[in-house]
């Protein structure tokens, strides 16, 4: 069977889009290992389905590059909303349902098929009061924890010079977790900006994340390391987040980058 794409990136957090209806009906998350498999498929931390909707714009079901499903991704959502206004079928607000639910996106600037948008992120939950100690194989770690429409376990730290990678998939499986976590280190910078390393629920590292990004941000904020608006530094440039009245708003780039079939 072949599987047509659209390849786009949200600050290198990469992703392959396919209309739902030309997706295989059957196999899919076998199909979604195969697509994102970076040695032997097409390559990227997700698969997107895309779907039109009369309520909204359109709706999004993500797979992460191990064939689990997600509830979203701020930079796979904004990826979406980059096809969905390349395409015709939104304009300079994009509305797109989620597994988290409908979110609404305004398209700053665009230059060709390089995006940039706002989206509203929604307001963050602190389950069971958002603090918590895991117990590690190494040592306790001090966690905050953080619903952004998919959870997030936030960590501080000094610095990144330890084998944050190897944590971070300790932390994504930790029985406290049953349905397993994403992971962002952050390391406070100033007043106004945070330092992150994300390793991502199914994907494991990525370059950046836009709800690890809101995660951090918003565990900073609530522990008064930071004030609004927020930088977030990540290894593929920064992302800027505000926080107006509890909500958080995430401005990024998304870029389109290429297309073709998947002979899967």
């Amino acid at each position: 069977m072949r599987i047509p794409f659209t390849k786009a990136h949200g600050a290198a957090n990469d992703f392959l889009l396919t209309w739902r209806n030309e997706a295989p009906p059957t196999g899919r998350v076998e199909a979604s290992i195969a697509l994102c498999n970076r040695h032997t498929g097409i390559g990227a931390d997700g698969w997107l389905l895309v779907s039109r909707s009369k309520e909204v714009d359109g709706e999004i079901q993500l797979y992460n590059s191990d064939g689990s499903e997600a509830e979203i991704s701020g930079n796979g959502t904004r990826c979406a909303a980059a096809f969905l206004v390349d395409v015709g079928l939104a304009s300079d607000t994009v509305r797109i349902r989620t597994g988290a639910g409908v979110k609404v996106l305004r398209l700053i600037e665009r230059r060709g098929l390089s995006f940039v948008f706002d989206m509203n992120m929604g307001c963050p939950q602190f389950p069971e009061g958002g603090q918590t100690t895991l117990d590690l194989s190494a040592r306790p770690v001090a966690a905050t924890i953080v619903d952004v429409g998919n959870p997030q376990c936030v960590i501080q730290v000094p610095d990144f010079d330890f084998d944050w990678v190897t944590m971070g998939a300790e932390i994504e499986r930790h029985p406290r977790f049953p349905r397993r976590t994403n992971v962002s280190f952050v390391r406070r910078m100033d007043d106004h900006t945070l330092d992150v390393r994300f390793f991502e629920r199914g994907a494991g590292q990525t370059q950046s994340s836009g709800t690890g990004s809101t995660g951090a941000a918003a565990a900073a904020l609530r522990l008064g390391l930071v004030n609004s608006p927020v930088t977030v530094r990540t290894p593929a440039g920064p992302l800027q987040l505000r926080q107006i009245e509890g909500e958080i708003y995430l401005a990024g780039p998304a870029q389109i980058i290429g297309g073709g079939e998947f002979y899967f």
